[in-house]
């Protein structure tokens, strides 16, 4: 009597409908891993920038210069303050965060409205992975940041 070696048709068939359950019901969670990361980046760039301007803004306190326009101040850290927040340019921005052009895209929104406002969005992000940052109006008036997409966006 010959010993057989070797699967069936039928284990073989059984197998493959098992991969493909477990494929089906895995590959949603996996499908947006790209959109998850740029979105989860964004937000540590909006939360970067909020702990930095509060840690500038307290040294511009203590040094007295929290009420001075951006034409008045003097740099704090390498950085000119607006009002003892960073103001929204690109230049201030990437030295108050040592950040560079090769990660980020910083665009200023509308060069004419009063406060300025820039619009911040990781490199080869779809144009909607974005968030706005409007520097302080004017002394009693903190920064504005704008809300932030959906990871569906990104």
């Amino acid at each position: 009597m010959q010993k057989q070696n070797g699967f069936t048709l039928i284990e073989l068939v059984v197998v493959i409908i098992i991969l493909g359950i477990l494929a089906v019901t895995a590959a949603p969670k996996f499908i947006n891993l790209q959109g998850d990361a740029r979105l989860s980046t964004l937000q540590g760039m909006k939360g970067a920038i909020q702990s930095a301007n509060s840690l500038l803004y307290s040294k511009a306190a203590i040094g007295g210069s929290e009420k001075d326009a951006a034409a008045d101040a003097s740099p704090i850290e390498g950085v000119t303050l607006n009002f003892g927040y960073i103001q929204a340019t690109k230049a201030e921005l990437e030295a108050a965060l040592d950040i560079t052009s090769t990660d980020w895209v910083i665009a200023v929104s509308d060069p004419v409205t009063t406060p300025a406002s820039v619009t911040i969005q990781p490199v080869d992000a779809p144009d909607t992975c974005v968030f706005t940052y409007q520097q302080a109006k004017d002394a009693s008036t903190p920064p504005v940041y704008g809300t932030m997409p959906d990871a569906s966006d990104c």
